[in-house]
C-alpha cells in the first residue's frame, strides 16, 4: 500500500474559504527543490489530500464511522512482495517429531554425540539441523550447550543473538542469553536484554521477573564501574563513567546540553508546541520516567536521533519530509522507542567504556558522531514494533511510520536523505514486516492522520528557514488590508 500524501513534493498551506469546507492548496517551490521533484502536483492529487483533510475534520468531529469509510477510500491495501513471505520463518516448534525425517536425523545423531562427550560434531549437526528448520527452538538451546563445552563463548552467543531475533517472545531463550552476557561480564547488555521482553512484553506472565532481573544486572554494572574508577586515572574516562554511574537520565542531560551548544535549534513558539505537543503524547505511553524533551534543529536534511533519557532530537527536514502528522508521530514514536529500549544509551556506555568519552561527552571538543547510532538489525526491529504500537495508542493511523518508509524508499536517490539512511535504511524487508506488524496485531490505519494542522506547520518552517518571520509577515499582512 502506498498512501497517496507520499508522493507529493509540497507544503500545504491551507486557508479555509468561507463559502466551503474545501481548503486552497498552495504549493512551495522551495519543498519541491528540496523533494527534488519538479513535476506539477495534479488536480487529482489535490482533490485526495483534499479528501484526507475532510476525513480529519470528520474524526475530530466525531464522525469516526464517515471519516474510516473516507480513509479506507483513500489507502489501498497493503502489496507485501511474495519474495519476501516465501523467506518468512515458520512459527516456532518444540517437538522433534514434527521436524522432517532428516531433521529427526540430525537431531538425534547431535543428542547421540553429546552423550559420547563429542561436542564439536553435535555442534555441526545442530548447524545442519537449524539450516534446514530454523524455527525448531531447542535446537538452539542444545547449540548453545554444545559450544559452551568446548569453550566457545563468542559462538554461543552470537547463536543466541540469532535466536531471540527470530523469537523475541520466547522468555527460556533470553533468560539464556542473559545468563552468558553476565558470564561474560556484559551486565549491561544483560540488564538491557531484561527490560526489553519486559516493556515490550507486558503483559506476559514473566514479565515482573525480567524487571527483577533487569535492576539485578544494573547494580553488577554499577559495581563494575566503581571498580574501573579506582583503576583509572584518566580525567575524561572518569568523568565519562561518573556520569554514566547516574544513569540515564543524566547522562542524557549532559549529552544533550552539549548537542544543543552547537547545534541551531529552532525557538519557535508554534513549531516547538507542536513537535511537544506530538511528543508528549507518546511519552506518556512509553512506561518509562524520563525526562523527556523535543527540539527541532534547523536543518533541512531528513534526520532525527535519540539521547539517553528521553531526550529527542529532530531536523527541520523530517517534519517537511514528512506528509501527516501520523507520519511525524510515526518517526518520533520510533525515537522514542530507542530512548526507552535503552538503545542510545547503550551505544554510548559503550563508547566511554572504550574511553572514547571526548567522542560522546564533549568536553570542550567539537561533536562528531554524536547524532549517529549505528543501531542493529534486532534494536531497529524492536524500535518498530514498539513505536508502531505507542503510534496507536495515541490514536494515530497505524501506518504512519511505514508511509514515512515508503517515502524515503521512494525518494533514496537524494541527498536529503543520505544521513537517516545510513543508518535506518527502509529496505523492502523493513517496510514489508512494518505491513506485517500492522496486519498481524489488527492495528487501525482507518483513523487519524492530522493533514492540515500539519501542512500550516510546514508553511511556517519553510518561512523560518528562508530567515522569514511568519508573525511579522501576518501584522504586515494585516496593515495593507
Amino acid at each position: 500500500m502506498r498512501l497517496v500524501l507520499h508522493s507529493l513534493p509540497i507544503v500545504l498551506l491551507l486557508v479555509l474559504s468561507p463559502a466551503s469546507s474545501y481548503f486552497a492548496w498552495v504549493l512551495s517551490a522551495e519543498f519541491s527543490m528540496v523533494a527534488q521533484a519538479t513535476a506539477a502536483v495534479s488536480s487529482e492529487e489535490v482533490t485526495r489530500l483534499q479528501k484526507f483533510a475532510e476525513a480529519d475534520r470528520l474524526y475530530r468531529a466525531g464522525d469516526v464511522a464517515a471519516a474510516e469509510k473516507l480513509y479506507r477510500e483513500l489507502k489501498p491495501s497493503f502489496a507485501i512482495s511474495e519474495t519476501e513471505e516465501a523467506g518468512r520463518i515458520k512459527e516456532a516448534i518444540t517437538d522433534w517429531q514434527k521436524l522432517s525425517a532428516a531433521g529427526q536425523v540430525y537431531w538425534q545423531e547431535a543428542q547421540a554425540e553429546l552423550e559420547q562427550n563429542l561436542p564439536t560434531k553435535a555442534a555441526i549437526a545442530l548447524q545442519l539441523l537449524l539450516d534446514m528448520h530454523p524455527e525448531f527452538v531447542p535446537g538452539y538451546e542444545l547449540l548453545v550447550r554444545s559450544l559452551l563445552t568446548y569453550g566457545d563463548n563468542v559462538e554461543a552467543l552470537k547463536v543466541l543473538e540469532r535466536a531471540t531475533i527470530l523469537f523475541p517472545e520466547r522468555p527460556e531463550l533470553l533468560r539464556q542469553k542473559i545468563e552468558l552476557l553476565a558470564a561474560n561480564e556484559k551486565w549491561l547488555e544483560g540488564s538491557i536484554a531484561a527490560r526489553q521482553f519486559a516493556i515490550l512484553n507486558p503483559h506476559h506472565p514473566q514479565a515482573t521477573e525480567f524487571l527483577h532481573l533487569a535492576e539485578e544486572n544494573w547494580e553488577r554494572f554499577r559495581r563494575h564501574l566503581r571498580r574501573k574508577l579506582r583503576e583509572n586515572t584518566i580525567a575524561s574516562v572518569i568523568t565519562g563513567v561518573f556520569t554514566l554511574m547516574k544513569g540515564e537520565n543524566a547522562l542524557g542531560e549532559r549529552t544533550a546540553q552539549a548537542v544543543k551548544q552547537q547545534l541551531p535549534i529552532i525557538e519557535d513558539k508554534e513549531v516547538v508546541a507542536y513537535i511537544n505537543e506530538i511528543g508528549k503524547k507518546l511519552a506518556y505511553l512509553s512506561g518509562r520516567n524520563f525526562e523527556y524533551e523535543f527540539y527541532v534543529i534547523r536543518d533541512k536534511d531528513l534526520n532525527a536521533f535519540a539521547l539517553p533519557g528521553g531526550k529527542i532530537f529532530i531536523n527541520a527536514g523530517a517534519i517537511l519530509q514528512s506528509n501527516s502528522e501520523a507520519e511525524l508521530a510515526g518517526l518520533l514514536a520510533h525515537e522514542l522507542a530507542h530512548t526507552i529500549l535503552s538503545h542510545s544509551f547503550q551505544r554510548i556506555a559503550e563508547e566511554i567504556l572504550l574511553s572514547n568519552v571526548t567522542q560522546i561527552i564533549p568536553l570542550g571538543d567539537p561533536l562528531t558522531n554524536l547524532v549517529i547510532f549505528d543501531y542493529s538489525h534486532e534494536q531497529e526491529q524492536q524500535a518498530d514494533i514498539l513505536g508502531t504500537r505507542m503510534l496507536v495508542a495515541a490514536g494515530y493511523a497505524a501506518d504512519g511510520l511505514y508511509n514515512l518508509m515508503v517515502t524515503l524508499k521512494e525518494r533514496k536517490g537524494s541527498g536529503r536523505f543520505l544521513n537517516f539512511l545510513s543508518t535506518q535504511p527502509p529496505t523492502t524487508e523493513r517496510i514489508n514486516y512494518l505491513a506485517k506488524l500492522i496486519q498481524r496485531n489488527g492495528y487501525n490505519r482507518y483513523t487519524y492522520e492530522g493533514v492540515e494542522r500539519h501542512g500550516k506547520i510546514k508553511a511556517r518552517l519553510e518561512k523560518i528557514l528562508k530567515g522569514i518571520n511568519p508573525d511579522k509577515e501576518k501584522k504586515h499582512m494585516r496593515s495593507n488590508q
